[in-house]
């Protein structure tokens, strides 16, 4: 029979505040353009704390900390998780190729990769995450180095940008940590 842990069970298993300030993280960056949402910028916080990402960045209008309602669905991943506020996004993508990461639009594009179809040369990686009704606008999208886009099966185009951010994170994660 299959029981439901507690969240004492559960506590224990995971690392505390003090703990993940020097935890190594995945090379992954996660960068939020335009996103309108406080709701999802604070989604966006709580994944990139499960999967361990080296930094969100927000960029833009994209809200940022402090506000109640991220800090609300983040649930206190805004203490956990590195992050910073760029106004221009040209300003995140110098930050990035300084540091030697490879930007990598999540957008439908006439050039997409499958989001599942990273190698190892392909990190450090910052995934791209845009508007949630327009996506990455042109001037941003020129300034990426690839796109990738998850497959769409049904009549709709696109997924809430934290659902698709979560596939997307999460699959770069797995890939890393499967051919390192």
């Amino acid at each position: 029979m299959i029981k439901k842990l507690t969240y004492n069970e559960i506590f224990i298993q995971r690392l505390n505040v003090d703990e993940i300030k020097t935890t190594e993280r995945h090379p992954i960056y996660v960068v939020a353009h335009n996103i309108r949402s406080l709701y999802n910028v604070g989604s966006l916080f709580r994944t990139c704390d499960s999967s361990l990402v080296t930094e969100l960045i927000l960029t833009g209008y994209t809200p940022h900390p402090p506000r109640k309602e991220i800090e609300k669905t983040a649930l206190g991943a805004v203490d956990t998780v590195p992050w910073q506020y760029f106004e221009h996004f040209s300003s995140a993508v110098n930050y990035l190729k300084q540091l030697n990461v490879k930007v990598s639009a999540l957008e439908l594009t006439d050039n997409s990769r499958r989001f599942d179809d990273f190698e190892i040369q392909d990190y450090p990686l910052a995934i791209v995450l845009g508007n949630e009704i327009s996506g990455i606008d042109d001037e941003a999208l020129a300034l990426c180095d690839d796109a990738i886009e998850i497959p769409m099966y049904g009549v709709k185009h696109s997924l809430n940008v934290s659902v698709a951010a979560g596939i997307a994170i999460y699959s770069a994660v797995e890939i890393f940590n499967r051919k390192k």
